[in-house]
């Protein structure tokens, strides 16, 4: 019996690196940040543009070819949520992805029916649930199309626990995907 090949779930291995070296960055700094944007560009070609800053970051001597380094953005309010601000970003051609980290209070599925329709009742209900969990998530993508998440949750708040794969948060990852959309997509 011959397999047919699987659609291009694989993930991008400079992708999932980067997704999970941020993830292990953020998780250091520990718990209640805000959400925070990285960049993620050719590291290769980072340290021909930008030597000076490349070698700040430790990236001359272990750049590796075909790997992605992510690049911090500025930090964004509670007052704008970055699911807003994701909306109305659009890379420059420079920028070969983009990675996002937030944290969120998650419930388990069978309380769903019982979330309150009204955003700040629900807000309200899932801060005060018994099964809540704390759980940080960094989602990734490329503009070749690639995807990648990390998940922690604050209860097993160590790097062995961290659950990854390619669409684990599929609609965050959609909100990254369409921040490396062109500027003529945009405009169109």
């Amino acid at each position: 019996m011959t397999e047919e090949p699987m659609e291009s779930t694989l993930p991008d291995p400079a992708l999932a690196s980067a997704v999970l070296e941020v993830e292990a960055h953020v998780g250091r700094e520990g718990w209640d940040q805000p959400a925070r944007l990285y960049a993620l560009v050719d590291t290769m070609r980072f340290l021909e543009a930008e030597p000076r800053m490349a070698a700040a970051m430790g990236l001359a001597d272990t750049a590796v070819p075909g790997s992605l380094t992510a690049i911090e953005q500025e930090q964004y309010s509670s007052e704008n949520p970055i699911e807003q601000a994701l909306e109305a970003i659009v890379w420059p051609p420079a920028v070969d992805g983009c990675c996002v980290v937030i944290e969120r209070l998650v419930l388990p599925p069978e309380v769903d029916p019982e979330i309150p329709e009204d955003a700040e009742e629900a807000a309200a209900f899932a801060r005060e649930h018994p099964l809540r969990q704390e759980v940080r998530m960094v989602a990734g993508a490329t503009r070749a199309g690639s995807t990648y998440c990390a998940l922690r949750l604050k209860a097993h708040d160590n790097e062995e626990s961290v659950v990854d794969g390619t669409d684990l948060v599929p609609g965050l990852v959609e909100l990254v995907l369409a921040t490396l959309r062109d500027a003529d997509e945009v405009q169109a």
